[in-house]
């Protein structure tokens, strides 16, 4: 099968274009040949090697962690899917590979494509919406009634939260530039903030959650629109002890990040609010409860651009610009 390879870390290193074995299916797996893959800013954060510590990958490796496509062979041990179901997913660490003709895919973290979607538009969905369900549902228990902050709006991750939290009945703010303010006005956002001509500390307070995806200083300032209980939330880093844990990292990481998150902890203590990490994890049953979302018309699918498969290297480096509005999707079939 056709697929891109990252040969050896490197900083905006390109993948090459070559042939590879189809992959081996394991007993839980089904094998699903890709439509569409979605770009993500974790594959390019992968290839530079910033996630060596937490994601000590084997290399040559296939990057791409969505996908849209179709069944074309199940393990024994799988239940729920057949051949010729149209499925969506993240697919787990160490599975990735999305960036190929083929890729096996959990079982447990795979889900019946949305019937309203495209499978371009599918294949935009699992990771942000993964990540946004997973801070905003299970980290932050979001109430109706709440303030949240959402940062970076037009991106991926925002599009899709700033819409969860609507239905979820919260009050949303966020930031995005002048041109996409209509945009994330068009999701829901009650709060818009021209980050180009305003800072968000001036505008908000008292809220009860923050999303951030931004750089260290934003985080450190958003520990300040927060009231006293509140919920600080970064899927940008620093990894914290918990995550540590989680990850099942060497004792010698766990200390790493420790010492990484120990800054933005104790200023969060200070003020009387938490600070967690957040690595999304591949999930089928969230992505299910996800699916009905799209079905049901609560949530639209946003996007950008559609590269073909060809110019995998082009739509990874159009992401790392930073100016997308929404997901880009390779197309491979």
């Amino acid at each position: 099968m056709k697929a891109f390879i990252l040969d050896r870390y490197g900083k905006k290193r390109a993948l090459r274009l070559a042939d590879m074995p189809h992959p081996e299916l394991r007993d839980d797996e089904v094998l699903v040949q890709v439509h569409a893959a979605g770009v993500n800013l974790l594959d390019s954060k992968i290839r530079d090697g910033e996630f060596k510590l937490i994601l000590p990958y084997r290399l040559p490796l296939i990057l791409g962690h969505d996908v849209a496509g179709v069944v074309v062979k199940v393990g024994p041990r799988v239940r729920q899917f057949k051949l010729g179901d149209e499925v969506y997913a993240r697919p787990d660490d160490f599975r990735i590979g999305t960036f190929a003709e083929f890729v096996p895919v959990k079982e447990a973290s795979l889900a019946l494509k949305p019937k309203s979607l495209t499978m371009e538009e599918a294949a935009s969905i699992p990771l942000v919406a993964l990540t946004a369900w997973q801070a905003l549902v299970a980290k932050a228990n979001l109430k109706k009634g709440q303030k949240v902050f959402i940062q970076a709006g037009s991106g991926g991750v925002g599009t899709f939260a700033i819409q969860l939290a609507k239905h979820l009945g919260a009050i949303v703010a966020t930031t995005t530039s002048t041109t996409n303010v209509a945009l994330v006005k068009s999701l829901g956002a009650d709060v818009v903030i021209d980050y180009k001509t305003q800072d968000f500390e001036d505008v908000l307070h008292d809220y009860d959650v923050v999303l951030n995806s931004q750089d260290g200083k934003t985080l450190a300032k958003s520990l300040r629109v927060l009231k006293g209980g509140g919920k600080l939330i970064s899927i940008s880093g620093p990894p914290d002890p918990e995550f540590g844990k989680e990850s099942g990292a060497p004792g010698f990481v766990k200390l790493v990040m420790r010492l990484l998150s120990s800054g933005i902890r104790r200023k969060a203590k200070s003020r009387g609010v938490s600070f967690s990490f957040l690595f999304m994890k591949a999930n089928g049953s969230q992505l299910r409860e996800i699916t009905h979302l799209f079905d049901a018309g609560v949530i639209r699918p946003v996007m950008d651009r559609v590269f073909p498969f060809e110019s995998t290297n082009e739509a990874m480096a159009y992401v790392e610009a930073g100016r997308a509005k929404g997901k880009v999707v390779v197309k491979i079939k």
